[in-house]
């Protein structure tokens, strides 16, 4: 019987122009005429927060809000979408940069991961920056965990616990899965759903494609969500900030997923070695020709991506 192939593989296909689909060439197009103009660090925080550069999705009706206790007891508001009768819940952390998104900005995204996987979705409220920088939204990502772990049970009546988001979502999720280990011994998740993340607060070789065909977010950009998160350059290399640098050992399972033309490329392949020479079960899914945030769009590549990250969760807490 032939050996199970690893399950971390880089093949040097997916790298290949050859290997974009017409589809996804057709989208990075449309996607890059629509990106044309101001950049974030140019339009400003109140403009990207205001939803009329990136509207919200109709809100749930399935959708329950609700406040659980955050750092040192303050109130934390969740978002909560379920199915029937779930297995236990996934702690979902938003992208945004750290500096805009909200728990209520991807509903649909939600149902579809409870429908598909039977854990009930808890997407948190996390402080941004620059008015709450370093160590805000880790704090208050650390607390909904904490909550969870205690709770899941009696709120949801399965003990399964995934974790995952996307960009800032899964730069937020590591370091919670790290203090999670070290400060309270806890290492209860079944899996980690971590998708084009930011795991290098110093920077990635990637981050400074500017100029490559299809690049939707500029290293400007890049810079000025750092400025605002991150103001004092001594902590870029805090391992709780830029999780590259944390030991990983005894971690959940993983997926890291990201697209050829991400700026975030090589946090996502540097991340998915460390975590299995960590001796932990990691999983990289490349997707040729996306581009940052690709699985927020209805197209075919973020669909397949999407099934899979859904599939993973769902072997993971349930096989």
């Amino acid at each position: 019987m032939s050996a199970a192939p690893p399950r971390l593989v880089i093949d040097p296909a997916q790298f290949s122009p050859a290997a974009v689909s017409d589809e996804t060439r057709a989208f990075n197009a449309a996607l890059a005429e629509r990106s044309q103009g101001p950049g974030l660090a140019e339009t400003g925080l109140d403009e990207m927060r205001s939803g009329r550069m990136f509207p919200k999705p109709p809100p749930s009706p399935r959708a329950i809000d609700r406040t659980i206790p955050g750092p040192d007891g303050a109130p934390l508001a969740v978002r909560i979408i379920a199915p029937e009768n779930p297995v236990g819940a996934y702690l979902h952390l938003h992208m945004g940069g750290l500096v805009f998104g909200s728990a209520d900005g991807q509903d649909a995204r939600l149902e579809q991961i409870a429908d598909r996987t039977g854990l009930a979705c808890v997407s948190v409220e996390y402080r941004l920056a620059p008015e709450h920088p370093w160590p805000a939204a880790w704090d208050d990502s650390e607390a909904a965990v904490l909550w969870l772990a205690a709770n899941v049970v009696s709120e949801f009546g399965g003990d399964r616990l995934a974790i995952g988001g996307e960009s800032a979502g899964a730069t937020l999720a590591v370091p919670t899965l790290v203090r999670m280990r070290d400060r309270h011994g806890f290492t209860g998740f079944s899996a980690a759903a971590l998708t084009f993340g930011n795991y290098d607060t110093t920077g990635s070789p990637s981050n400074h494609w500017n100029g490559r065909p299809g690049m939707i977010i500029r290293e400007a950009d890049i810079a000025f969500c750092t400025r605002c998160y991150a103001p004092d350059p001594a902590t870029h290399k805090d391992p709780d900030m830029s999780a590259i640098y944390a030991g990983l050992n005894d971690l959940q399972p993983a997926l890291f997923t990201i697209g050829t033309l991400d700026c975030f490329l090589d946090d996502s392949l540097f991340m998915a070695a460390r975590w299995a020479a960590a001796g932990n079960h990691a999983e990289l899914a490349v997707y040729p020709g996306a581009v940052h945030g690709f699985t927020a769009f209805p197209y075919a590549l973020a669909e397949e991506a999407n099934a899979r990250i859904d599939a993973f969760l769902k072997q993971q807490t349930c096989g």
